[in-house]
């Protein structure tokens, strides 16, 4: 019996144990679910936080980051083509000054070519502009000196730079010159005051001259040109006299002339270059011929008063110069010293009752002083002042020799050039007479055309 109770006991407690491992078996698995869902849910939850973001939020970002982009790509746009139109501008201006700075001296430079004006700007932006950087000097070495080259055609005739080599410039001109004359003599004795016993005699004297002329330059080279020069002269004197005797006699008569001038030759040589702040000199040599109707071929009447007016002087002459201009931008200075000779001449006719044996023309000492200014590339203006000094002529009569009085020659000058094209100009200048024995005004139009 007892055997019995106790196998009861011992199959009891082996049911306990079972119950116990089933309970714990059960507990150890619902901690482990419970644990595999806590972590399913971890990653479900990391997973989620991993996932990209929408398509529509994605290209949203994307084109507001285009847009910034492209408003700073804008920007610098702007502020290249700024500084590309304040390149153009300094451009313009850097070949305004050149201009400029070239801008004064006679038929292919000066008295001739003006330079031409900048060319108009394309539509549109400017291009790009590419610097390239100068190359180093050497060390040591001065830098380079550039010979100083100007360009105002409205210096006087004579005073411009040369013309280039092998270039041509053929110059027709216009020459107009007006001049006047009053004079009174009394012929007798004054008692007092206001009483005169004698004759009185008075002339009036307005004389008109007109002037085409054709002038061709060469440059045989950049320093040395030749020039040769045709005129044509017409001549108009009108002269009113007055004698007062026992009664007054009036008279006015006409004189007309009309025929070729004297021919004229020349040739100027540019001394030095203007280089190291010198002026640049140059030397002139002009030959005169007598070419024109002389006073002494003309017709005249019975008492030997001319019926006609000369052309030419006729004398043959030789004039020597020596002319300087000093550029100095934007300003021109010019001026020169001249010296005419004329040739003596036997004349050996009778004028009137009056053998003219010999004459001896009197010299002229010239001086021309002034300066000339550009505006803009093709517009410059001079003005200035001349004077010559005219020795006396000897004249032989018969057996008696007769000199004149000296002469004092001055006149104001001013003129201005345009550039009509690169190739052809035109010029006006004029001169207002400042002594008695001056003309009373002179206008002179040319048209210098370079080939």
């Amino acid at each position: 019996m007892k055997k019995a109770r106790t196998a009861t006991v011992d199959n009891s407690g082996l049911l306990h144990r079972r119950k116990a491992r089933s309970s714990v078996s059960r507990r150890l698995l619902c901690a482990t679910a419970s644990a595999a869902a806590l972590t399913l849910a971890g990653w479900s939850t990391a997973a989620s936080a991993q996932a990209p973001a929408a398509p529509d939020a994605r290209i949203e970002a994307l084109q507001g980051q285009l847009a910034r982009q492209a408003a700073q790509l804008a920007e610098q746009q702007q502020a290249l083509a700024e500084q590309q139109a304040a390149l153009e501008r300094q451009r313009v201006e850097l070949e305004r000054l050149q201009a400029l700075s070239e801008a004064v001296l006679g038929a292919a430079y000066g008295r001739g070519q003006p330079a031409a004006g900048p060319a108009a700007a394309p539509a549109g932006p400017p291009p790009p502009v590419q610097t390239v950087p100068p190359s180093p000097p050497k060390v040591g070495a001065p830098p380079p000196e550039e010979a100083p080259r100007v360009d105002i055609s409205a210096v006087p005739e004579g005073y411009g730079v040369l013309t280039p080599r092998n270039h041509w410039v053929v110059e027709p001109s216009i020459d107009f010159t007006h001049g006047s004359a009053n004079r009174l003599v009394f012929r007798g004795v004054e008692i007092v005051t206001g009483i005169q016993i004698g004759v009185i005699e008075a002339s009036d004297a307005d004389r008109n001259a007109v002037s085409g002329a054709l002038a061709v330059r060469y440059g045989l080279t950049d320093r040395l040109e030749v020039e040769g020069r045709v005129p044509y002269l017409y001549r108009d004197d009108r002269v009113t006299t007055l004698a007062q005797r026992d009664e007054t006699i009036t008279r006015t008569f006409t004189l007309q002339g009309q025929d070729i001038g004297d021919v004229e030759l020349a040739a100027r040589y540019q001394i030095n270059d203007g280089r190291r702040g010198w002026p640049i000199f140059i030397a002139g040599l002009r030959y005169k011929s007598d070419t024109g109707t002389s006073p002494f071929e003309i017709e005249r009447d019975q008492f030997g008063v001319a019926t006609e007016l000369a052309t030419g002087s006729g004398f043959w002459g030789l004039e020597g110069s020596l002319s300087f201009l000093y550029p100095t931008d934007p300003v021109v200075i010019f001026g020169g010293l001249s010296y005419l000779s004329h040739q003596p001449k036997d004349i050996n006719k009778v004028v009137g009752e009056v053998l003219v044996r010999k004459v001896d023309p009197g010299d002229t000492i010239g001086l021309n002083a002034g300066f000339g200014f550009a505006l803009n590339p093709r517009f410059s203006f001079s003005l200035g002042y001349k004077h010559s000094y005219i020795f006396p002529t000897k004249s032989v009569y018969g057996n008696t020799l007769q000199e004149s009085d000296s002469l004092q020659v001055g006149a104001f000058t001013f003129g201005w050039s345009y550039a009509l094209t690169d190739r052809i100009s035109i010029s006006n200048a004029y001169e207002l007479g400042t002594t008695s024995d001056a003309p009373d005004m002179r206008i002179v139009l040319r048209f210098p055309i370079r080939f």
